[in-house]
């Protein structure tokens, strides 16, 4: 089973802000149809975003989902076409051990740059970026793997 659920107050008050209003308004991402892959995640606030800067911005969402499944979260087509906003690290790549782990339960959080010549504003509840689910497969060697999620990386 997979799902998203927001982050714990406590956390988003060392993340983001001491907020219960802003914490509240946290929309847990969904799909606009049956055929639609990826769930929509939206901005917590009114963001602006200058020509070649570069915000990282936090969701105050987690995820869980099976071991052999990953969190792809890809900026929403409109983004890139309309605003030319891309993520960072192009396609951001969640783990299922990441799911409350020790350091920040699991708190997913975005880094964009405005590739455009003009800046952008982007309004709270504006979804951003998508999360889809999608099973891998491991190789044999993986045996020898550790298996639970290292805090040193």
């Amino acid at each position: 089973m997979r799902d998203f659920e927001k982050i714990s107050f406590e956390q988003f008050k060392k993340d983001v802000e001491d907020n219960k209003k802003l914490y509240e308004s946290i929309k847990i991402p969904k799909r606009d149809s049956e055929a639609t892959a990826g769930y929509d995640i939206c901005i917590l606030k009114d963001i602006e975003i200058k020509p070649n800067e570069i915000l990282k911005i936090p969701t105050g969402l987690k995820s869980y989902f099976e071991k052999d499944e990953v969190l792809f979260l890809v900026v929403r087509s409109s983004m890139g076409f309309k605003y030319n906003i891309r993520l960072c690290n192009q396609i951001g790549i969640v783990d299922s051990d990441y799911y409350n782990n020790k350091d920040n339960e699991g708190h997913i959080w975005l880094k964009i740059q405005n590739e455009g010549i003009e800046t952008v504003n982007l309004k709270k509840g504006e979804a951003i970026v998508q999360g889809i689910f999608v099973k891998y497969l491991t190789t044999k060697s993986d045996e020898t793997l550790k298996l639970t999620r290292r805090s040193d990386y």
